[in-house]
């Protein structure tokens, strides 16, 4: 969602604002702003657009000298993108001045209250509301800032990441949350504030991260004091060192992040079951797993939640459990299980699936969950983020940061995870010889340079993609454990290239879509020879038949589906448990070919934002 970077020490904030809101943007990008003081006058300066168009606008509005400061980079919520709806905002006196990450859901019932006391409001926010709030209880209460953030956020319902200070005693930055993140990084006599490490790593690998509930008054001469919002009482502030470096939040090269992080992807495979799968060894090691075995053993079901691409990696891992271990699995969308009371016992194990660690209906699905007596393992790839702290346990899948608004490595690198899981659970079980564990082992760690042999086809799939770039509509179809892969490719084509496309199992053409086949209609086919293959090929003979255009992703060297498809994409071979790591690879290419050739902003699509930390 929405993008926070605060700054208090002896630096110049500027630059370090700027820098970090860029650093963010994917978080946010329909409007920017930022405020300053000087040690005599609050500057702000604030527009609907990106985070360049914000320092066009600075250039021309403001002095940018400063040693403390707060920046956002907006995406809507409350209020259409433009400069009087952007953040930061002011209170009436103009003393306090605040950034919001999130949803105040009482914001009307309060804004009314407020214009009875004689407040006014200039934009159709939540957050001006908030900051008025805080202003009334600290003029009321007769308290310090940190006090009336305090009271105010009680009175509040929703979810918030905040930073406030008061233009009258600059020697502080007042931060809070709930339901969206937010982490200090700590220097010698000076502290950063960001919605997650990027924007403060060229400058200090130390950082605290807020647990929900929690609030800091940051003053860079005497510290950080971090508390609970509901009673005050005193948190001790604990300091984690950032394994992130500052190059792997760079482009390096590529056009785009999200095309440098699908060719990311063998590195990430590799990290992600590196320590974990021991080939020689014969065994996979998962401390997560190991020290729970009994409660996955014991389990009646698995139950995984998720939502968009890591509900996808969800769906293809309940193929591979199944197929593998034999435990039953479900799949949810976190955001349908959380709200239609579901039936959850003490003997379920609930796998919470999560790039960012903090999306919002994952989270609230992993603590019904929890309040229902089931055990909670997470899957996720931020160290530190909400529900790696709030699960039981869990595994990191270590893809590195993903600043791409469309995840590729998240998805491959899911899986991976969730393969290794399901591998050692079926050994545990009995469930896999000797002789198959060991082949998956070694295809699994085949996999990185199959995919990079993948990779090489992006000049054939360039080609393939402007032949159909201005298709209006695409169907995807797959089978078995690549009809999730179906439904991924879809979701990247109608993310970033805006064409509408839509995933179906192979055989439930027939069911439908069948209707909308004709000589301009591209359909997507994951046609690789292991699994259902033929049925396949039935599926693309009627396809062909009613003069539809098939683009097929088949295994390498594959004949018979070549003679039918107007183009081929080919992967290597590999076990069909292991095929959506492969078959994912020249989908996603497709889809970043097609909306570069349209024209649009691959890593910033429009309405989309990186992590949804609001419902």
């Amino acid at each position: 969602m929405c993008g926070i970077v605060g700054y208090i020490g002896t630096r110049e904030a500027y630059p370090i604002i700027i820098e970090g809101l860029k650093r963010l943007e994917y978080r946010g990008y329909d409007s920017a702003g930022i405020a300053l003081f000087d040690g005599s006058e609050l500057k702000i300066s604030k527009t609907k657009g990106k985070v360049s168009d914000l320092e066009a606008r600075a250039d021309k509005e403001i002095t940018k000298n400063g040693n403390i400061g707060i920046g956002h980079t907006r995406w809507a919520t409350h209020g259409v993108p433009n400069d009087v709806n952007s953040h930061p905002h002011i209170s009436n006196s103009g003393d306090l001045v605040i950034i919001h990450n999130g949803i105040i859901e009482n914001y009307e019932t309060l804004k009314q209250e407020l214009i009875s006391r004689g407040y006014t409001f200039k934009s159709d926010t939540d957050t001006e509301v908030l900051i008025n709030l805080i202003e009334e209880v600290k003029k009321q209460e007769n308290v310090k800032l940190g006090q009336a953030v305090q009271i105010a956020l009680n009175q509040v319902i929703g979810a918030y990441a905040i930073a406030v200070f008061d233009k009258t005693k600059p020697e502080e930055i007042v931060i809070a949350r709930l339901g969206s993140p937010l982490a200090v990084g700590v220097g010698e006599n000076e502290y950063f504030i960001a919605s997650d490490a990027s924007p403060f790593l060229e400058y200090t690998k130390n950082a605290i991260y807020l647990e929900d509930e929690e609030m800091a008054i940051i003053r860079f001469h005497k510290g950080i004091k971090v508390r609970k919002i509901k009673d005050d009482s005193i948190v001790p502030a604990y300091v984690q060192e950032l394994q992130m470096n500052l190059e792997q939040i760079e482009k390096g090269g590529y056009e785009h992040f999200m095309l440098k992080e699908i060719h990311e992807q063998p590195k990430a495979i590799t990290d992600t079951y590196r320590g974990r799968l021991l080939r020689n060894e014969a065994i996979i090691k998962m401390a997560g797993v190991e020290d729970n075995m009994k409660k996955f053993l014991n389990a009646n079901r698995i139950i995984i939640v998720a939502c968009g691409t890591s509900w996808h990696a969800g769906l293809v891992a309940e193929y591979i459990f199944e197929e593998l271990a034999r435990i039953p699995v479900e799949v949810e969308y976190a955001s349908e299980f959380r709200y239609r009371n579901p039936i959850i016992g003490e003997n379920d194990v609930v796998i919470a699936i999560s790039q960012s660690g903090e999306t919002a209906d994952t989270l609230a699905a992993i603590k019904l969950a929890k309040s229902k007596g089931a055990f909670v393992f997470g899957v996720c790839n931020v160290v530190g983020s909400s529900i790696a702290r709030e699960a039981h346990a869990g595994a990191y899948t270590h893809a590195g940061p993903e600043i791409g608004v469309a995840s590729t490595k998240a998805f491959t690198t899911q899986i991976t995870i969730l393969t290794l899981m399901a591998l050692r659970l079926a050994r545990a079980k009995g469930t896999i010889s000797s002789s198959d564990f060991r082949q998956h082992l070694l295809e699994l760690e085949l996999i990185p340079n199959k995919v990079e042999q993948a990779l090489k086809s992006d000049a054939h799939i360039k080609m393939i993609a402007d032949i159909y770039k201005d298709s209006r509509n695409c169907l995807y179809l797959g089978r078995g454990f690549n009809f999730p892969v179906a439904l991924e490719g879809a979701l990247k084509l109608k993310e970033i290239s805006y064409i509408h496309a839509e995933g179906y199992p192979a055989a439930e053409m027939k069911h439908g879509p069948i209707a909308l086949i004709d000589e301009n209609m591209p359909i997507i086919v994951i046609a690789t020879k292991k699994g259902h293959y033929e049925k396949v090929v039935s599926n693309i003979q009627e396809i062909k038949s009613r003069k539809g255009k098939i683009i097929g992703i088949v295994t390498e060297g594959d004949t018979q589906v070549r003679e039918l498809a107007d183009h081929v994409i080919e992967v290597p071979d590999t076990l069909e448990s292991l095929s959506p790591l492969l078959t994912t690879i020249p989908l996603q290419l497709l889809s970043y070919h097609i909306a570069v050739l349209l024209g649009k902003n691959v890593d910033q699509p429009r309405n989309l934002a990186k992590s949804v930390t609001v419902e």
